[in-house]
């Protein structure tokens, strides 16, 4: 299976400047993962959203969409739990 692009718009990397360098180790990590598989286990499509995709990472949420036709996988947002539905 061919490996996906996988793309940040710019607020992510503005959603992970304040955590704590573990956590955003780790969410890195299944982020770069999304190129090998976009679907891993323990991901769940939002029901409020049209093409949303979500995986938790302890408290963190990663909020993605994906284009299978142009094999892209856009990362929307990284945010606390408590945090990651709001205004989607």
């Amino acid at each position: 299976m061919a490996s996906y692009r996988v793309l940040l718009k710019p607020s992510v990397r503005k959603d992970l400047r304040p955590l704590p360098k573990r956590a955003v180790r780790r969410l890195v990590a299944r982020i770069e993962a999304l190129a090998a598989e976009p679907f891993p286990a323990g991901s769940v499509k939002l029901a409020g959203a049209e093409a949303l995709y979500r995986i938790r990472v302890g408290e963190y949420r990663i909020i993605y969409g994906v284009d299978p036709g142009t094999r892209v996988v856009l990362v929307h947002y990284v945010r606390h739990r408590k945090d990651a539905y709001r205004g989607l």
